[in-house]
């Protein structure tokens, strides 16, 4: 070991990473579960050892210096590194394990991944606990690196390119409506297509185009789009009890009942499904058997 090395206690380490990632040592404290003098004095032992200041005073909170955005990625692949040369290594056992995974999913991934799942998970891990919450795609990555999410299912095209990742499926559109539909008995033609009206999903709230309407463009046409939800869930419910009808994923309506589903008169491109997680967990052995259960489901 170099004597720079020796000169430094590796815990101020641990809390240089959650400074970095709190810019605020109040909330660095409380991640650390030090008190906030404590953490202070180790700010200032930090500055002293890396002759930096590191963190200066911003407008909402604490700022990076140059050199601390220089020491975050290689920090934190070290301390994942350390933790996983020191972790235990006795096999996982699912029975006896009580962890609480965060997993990040919308509505459309809650349906068509986590619900076939649940029933094994609950029966070879009972004590184990699950909170399924939504996060936008664009912080997707951050909160998977600070630990807020473990695991996370998106769409190929929004999906962060620093998190590892598994496919799920590769998934289409079909046209459905409620059943006995007048206008469903048969694929509409693309003219009929367009004089129907539609129900669109806008997770992001209010929006009226879509994937459909850009194909549509290609050929010079348009369609009308009557209602616009933020929900898929809804968007089953409006179609069962309205004449509206939608492009909706095949996975949500295969097996619906309540619902007409009939091939569209054109070409719309799918999506590919993935599971992210991040480096941290990577090969930590329950999170590896959390992926496994999770993808044999599907």
């Amino acid at each position: 070991m170099s004597n720079f090395l020796r000169r430094l206690d590796l815990n101020l380490l641990v809390t240089l990473d959650a400074l970095l990632i709190e810019h605020n040592v109040t909330r660095a404290a409380e991640r650390l579960h030090l008190s906030q003098p404590s953490v202070s004095v180790q700010l200032a032992r930090l500055r002293e050892f890396f002759g930096d200041p590191l963190l200066l005073p911003g407008p909402r909170g604490m700022r990076p210096t140059s050199r601390a955005d220089e020491l975050r990625e290689p920090l934190r692949q070290a301390l994942a590194a350390l933790e996983q040369a020191v972790a235990p290594s006795t096999p996982f056992d699912p029975a006896q394990a009580d962890q609480t995974w965060r997993i990040a999913a919308f509505d459309y991934s809650e349906y068509t991944i986590l619900l076939p799942a649940i029933a094994t998970l609950r029966a070879a891990a009972p004590a184990m606990r699950l909170a399924v919450v939504q996060s936008a795609p664009s912080q997707v990555a951050r909160k998977a690196e600070q630990g807020d999410i473990d695991l996370a299912f998106l769409i190929g095209s929004e999906a962060p390119p620093d998190l590892r990742r598994k496919p799920m499926f590769t998934e289409r559109y079909v046209l459905a409506g409620r059943a006995g539909h007048p206008r469903l008995k048969r694929r509409p033609s693309l003219t009929q297509f367009c004089t129907l009206d539609h129900v669109i999903v806008s997770p992001d709230g209010g929006g009226f185009q879509g994937v459909t309407d850009t194909a549509l463009a290609e050929k010079g046409m348009t369609r009308r789009v009557a209602l616009s939800v933020p929900h898929f869930l809804f968007l089953r419910a409006v179609l069962a009890s309205t004449d509206l009808v939608a492009m909706v994923p095949s996975r949500l309506v295969h097996s619906d009942a309540a619902l007409q589903v009939v091939e569209p008169p054109l070409d719309v491109p799918g999506f590919e499904m993935l599971m992210l997680w991040p480096e941290r967990v990577h090969r930590d052995p329950a999170h590896q058997w959390l992926r496994e259960r999770i993808a044999d489901s599907v």
